[in-house]
């Protein structure tokens, strides 16, 4: 690794997981870097040995974390990638590290329209681009207009919409890269209109999920034409817990930590409810959260 006098982040070791997902849960990353910014973060993974495996957390949202932690490195965005600036007219950057909800309201405090919906979405622009995220009917990747990415050596690579394969809740195409921006594409508006628009979904969001909770955001995709959350509430398992994990009563599509849960009980409770909702639907529910290291 890169002589640390080089670097101006923080590298921790066998750092416990559990503080830095919005599920409270999961083991320790066996090493943890805090970037001091993007020109040091690039500086860091340039040092890394080769074949160094490398998770990226933002927020920690959509994201579980099992008991046994992380091998490799873990990459800490979270208030560190934080650069946001207007490019021209009506294009915004934005770096990986920056929660959408902020995104929403700089864009929206600028009088340009179009990335509303951000503020739905309990994460950081970097996991939004990664999974194309989306909230109220929007989608991250309807969009953006370019994108920056590192590889494993790194080496910076600008990037077009059109070199990825983009879907509902997906997008193909990383091949052992990371999103470090995004240049999005906007249109002129009117700011007070806008900032109405996104008090209306926050107050939305706020009556339908249990916002105030340990979750993960929603945990299942939405199958083509219905909802996760139906199904699992027509197969009675709002309230059904396993561990210390159980089924939001408040939306049936979030798992709540309500009591010291571990990843092998939301793991648990993930499996039962794709079981019930397949034996009585015939419909096999597909995880929207991304599940990550090792068993205990």
């Amino acid at each position: 690794m890169m002589a640390a006098l080089t670097l101006r982040g923080t590298l921790l070791s066998n750092e416990p997981l559990a503080k830095y997902t919005s599920w409270r849960v999961g083991g320790p990353a066996q090493r943890m870097y805090l970037p001091e910014d993007k020109a040091d973060l690039v500086d860091f993974i340039a040092g890394l040995p080769e074949g160094e495996p490398l998770v990226w957390i933002g927020l920690g949202s959509n994201l579980l974390v099992r008991d046994g932690g992380i091998r490799g490195t873990v990459i800490n965005t979270r208030g560190r990638l934080k650069d946001m600036r207007l490019v021209d007219s009506e294009r915004v950057y934005v770096e990986a590290g920056v929660p959408c909800a902020h995104v929403a309201r700089f864009c929206s405090d600028l009088g340009l329209t179009g990335a509303e919906f951000l503020a739905g979405i309990p994460g950081t622009m970097g996991g939004a681009l990664k999974m194309n995220a989306g909230a109220f009917g929007g989608e991250t990747w309807s969009i953006v207009d370019q994108v920056e990415m590192i590889n494993a050596r790194g080496v910076v690579i600008q990037r077009g919409k059109h070199e990825f394969e983009v879907a509902y809740r997906s997008v193909k195409g990383l091949d052992n890269e990371w999103f470090l921006s995004a240049q999005l594409q906007l249109q002129k508006g009117n700011s007070e209109a806008s900032q109405q628009h996104i008090k209306a979904l926050l107050e939305k969001r706020n009556t339908s999920q249990p916002t105030n909770k340990p979750t993960c955001g929603s945990v299942f995709k939405n199958p083509p034409g219905d909802f996760a959350a139906r199904l699992i509430e027509a197969c009675g398992l709002k309230g059904y817990a396993i561990g210390g994990a159980v089924v939001s009563e408040k939306h049936a599509n979030f798992i709540e930590n309500r009591d010291n849960a571990t990843a092998v009980d939301i793991e648990a409770l993930i499996e039962h409810i794709q079981t019930r909702v397949l034996d009585q639907f015939g419909i096999a529910l597909q995880t929207e959260v991304c599940r990550i290291g090792e068993a205990a």
